[in-house]
């Protein structure tokens, strides 16, 4: 008689767990999501832009930097869409970790805008696995190509915190 298989807490491989948490914070900060971004990064260090930010860490630390630094319209979205593509995940499964790198670009549209990209850089980010769940333990962004973010960020140099 064969002894069943066990089946993990979150039966999602590591690889795709982890770009699945990648594709969720796309996801809430261009639905302007603010307290789900708090939420999704509570266990985690934000590092921003060009590291003159300081580290934020905390939910509702995170929640706020968002909240003070990102334009939201009148459907509450930044009328953003953030691609992010590139990515590589490492994980060491018996340790419980991953990182990944991947490249990001920031597109908004406005009824007066037209469609175009405001944003380009970079994530690095650190995983950990707790209770079967992969979670954020840091994101590192580092936005290097910017164009116009006057419709996005409310005020100049906003882009240092890494909001995108």
């Amino acid at each position: 008689m064969s002894t069943p298989a066990r089946t993990p807490a979150d039966p999602t491989p590591s690889h795709r767990a982890v770009e699945n948490l990648i594709a969720r914070y796309a996801e809430l900060v261009d639905d302007g999501d603010f307290a789900g971004l708090g939420a999704l990064l509570a266990e985690a260090v934000f590092i921003g832009s060009t590291g003159s930010g300081a580290p934020v860490s905390g939910r509702d630390a995170i929640e706020k930097i968002f909240r003070d630094t990102v334009i939201l319209y009148a459907d509450g979205t930044p009328r953003t869409q953030h691609v992010t593509t590139n990515i590589a995940v490492e994980v060491d499964e018996q340790a419980g970790t991953a990182v990944s790198r991947s490249y990001v670009t920031v597109l908004q549209a406005l009824p007066d805008l037209p469609l175009q990209p405001i944003a380009g850089g970079r994530y690095h980010d650190r995983f950990e696995r707790r209770d079967g769940q992969w979670h954020f333990t840091e994101r590192r962004v580092r936005i290097n190509l910017v164009g116009d973010v006057t419709r996005h960020l409310r005020r100049a140099g906003a882009n240092d915190h890494g909001c995108d």
